[in-house]
């Protein structure tokens, strides 16, 4: 995940393909566009991303739609109210409505009209400047091989072309193709909006996943100004992988594997005192995503953590041993 981070980062710099002078709105729709289009219909507007795969129907590809068949109003409609039955939602919260009109006006003439290729990765610029270099990976990246192809079908160079796939390209070119798909694992959503809007209504509430009832904090009034402290520590740290409800049951915690502590079990938390949790902040857990914060957070700011996990989630046993200011 933090590599496709990164690979989004550097490709948001990337410079255009094309070196002619574009015009600052042009400019600013082009960084709309790669920050809040990307995703669905490509950097190229081509709609040939990993997303669009699971689509139907698919994204829109900008590149064989003529400026005809698609008017300017149409689209700023598009992009302002969504379209219905798709995955196109109404980026009216996201963008104002000159901001709407500079992603369309960027998209027919980059796309529908002049048929340029956005921006590309694999630049001086951005740190490649052999990118040649890899040929032999290139067809698992563009598709012509398959990764699952028999072994035996394939040619040396082919076979290392593989391994160098798979230890390198695979972590931004994850939607390589694959001749057998595979059974789907799991059907549920894994993602949603991390803002706290959710478009999808059920009984007048906002709800976008199984996860989302787990990244609400609890509602406590009466907290000391030490256990304050620890509330907006945890919720600012902890919460990432134990959940703002300190469950463990979010979005990141479910694919964690050791699972995150639920500190609101009594099972898990049975033996759990408030000096064994102290010296499990400080130190970590060997063998689990747990780590040290020692070096990070002061000795006061863990004992505020130590209070406010006791009081909000399960209550912890004293220790007689315990330092804890």
């Amino acid at each position: 995940m933090l590599l496709r981070v990164l690979c989004t980062l550097l490709l948001l710099a990337a410079t255009s393909v094309d070196a002619a002078p574009r015009s600052e709105r042009h400019e600013k729709g082009r960084a709309l566009y790669n920050y809040r289009c990307y995703y669905c219909h490509g950097y190229s507007g081509d709609a040939r991303t990993l997303a669009a795969t699971y689509m139907q129907p698919a994204p829109r590809d900008f590149t064989r739609t003529s400026l005809e068949q698609l008017s300017r109003d149409q689209m700023i409609d598009a992009v302002t109210q969504g379209v219905a039955s798709t995955a196109m939602k109404s980026f009216s919260y996201y963008l104002n409505a000159d901001e709407i009109a500079l992603v369309v006006d960027f998209v027919r003439k980059e796309f529908m009209e002049l048929q340029h290729e956005n921006t590309r990765y694999h630049t001086a610029e951005n740190g490649w400047p052999d990118h040649q270099q890899y040929a032999i990976a290139f067809p698992f990246a563009t598709g012509e091989l398959a990764l699952d192809a028999p072994q035996e079908t394939l040619t040396d160079d082919q076979r290392r072309g593989l391994r160098l796939f798979l230890t390198s390209c695979v972590s931004c070119h994850d939607r390589a193709r694959v001749d057998d798909e595979g059974a789907i694992w799991e059907l549920r959503s894994i993602s949603y909006p991390r803002n706290n809007f959710s478009f999808t209504e059920f009984d007048g509430t906002t709800s976008a996943s199984v996860f989302a009832e787990h990244d609400q904090a609890p509602q406590l009034v009466d907290l000391s100004p030490r256990q304050q402290q620890g509330e907006q520590l945890f919720q600012a740290n902890c919460a990432f992988c134990h959940a703002a409800d300190g469950t463990g049951k979010n979005w990141i915690g479910s694919f964690l594997e050791v699972k995150p502590r639920n500190l609101t079990d009594e099972r898990a938390m049975a033996s759990m005192t408030d000096a064994r949790l102290r010296q499990v902040i400080e130190n970590g857990l060997e063998g689990t995503s747990m780590p040290a914060w020692r070096s990070v957070l002061m000795p006061n700011q863990i004992s505020a953590l130590v209070d406010y996990i006791s009081y909000a989630f399960h209550p912890l046993a004293s220790d007689a041993n315990s330092t804890a200011p």
